[in-house]
């Protein structure tokens, strides 16, 4: 890698958001409709990032069995014999195949929308010089949104969402989240322009 290169992506990271089996998969008990179509995509940005000299940020849900701390509107799924969405150490909190978190990336766990609610993803970001946001996952109008908006209202230089490496249930909610994001300053590239730029 170029010093030109690393310089130029030297204050960038690349932040993932849920990509878990549980939000992925088929018949997963919270499917993101439009989520396994992004997965090759998702695993494109990661490689370009990584090639760059990128950090990435897995940010996952991880929730206690008992829900207890979900948000109110879901802890009917954690009861008896209920499906227990993405809690910690089941197969439905794991990354989907073809992710995984390697040496010196970051795995962070939030248990709301925003990635930077109640965690340290913000001093962590500062602590390691980053004004500039890459984000992908599922899904546009919930955890993306919620944590680009965060990351705008936090004064971000530039935040980025990729928009064929971020899914929602339907392209209509997805296209009009972007259109909102892009609202606020946002950049929005395709995966090809992002590579290309």
């Amino acid at each position: 890698m170029g010093s030109e290169n690393g310089d130029k992506w030297s204050k960038t990271a690349v932040v993932v958001i849920d990509m878990q089996k549980d939000f992925i998969l088929p018949d997963a008990p919270m499917l993101v409709r439009g989520g396994e179509a992004i997965v090759p995509n998702v695993i494109k940005t990661v490689e370009v990032a990584r090639n760059r000299g990128i950090p990435i940020i897995w940010v996952v849900r991880e929730h206690d069995p008992l829900g207890r701390d979900v948000e109110l509107f879901r802890r009917h799924l954690y009861g008896d014999g209920k499906p227990k969405p993405t809690s910690k150490g089941c197969v439905g909190a794991e990354l989907v195949d073809g992710l995984v978190i390697q040496e010196g990336d970051y795995k962070l766990v939030k248990t709301r929308f925003s990635a930077f609610f109640n965690t340290n993803l913000h001093s962590y970001l500062q602590g390691i010089g980053i004004t500039n946001l890459v984000v992908i996952g599922v899904q546009t109008p919930n955890c993306i949104r919620q944590t680009v908006f965060d990351a705008v209202a936090l004064d971000y230089q530039r935040v980025t969402v990729i928009i064929d490496a971020t899914a929602a249930a339907t392209p209509d909610i997805h296209i009009a989240n972007i259109f909102d994001m892009k609202n606020v300053g946002v950049a929005t590239p395709t995966l090809e322009e992002w590579c290309q730029s």
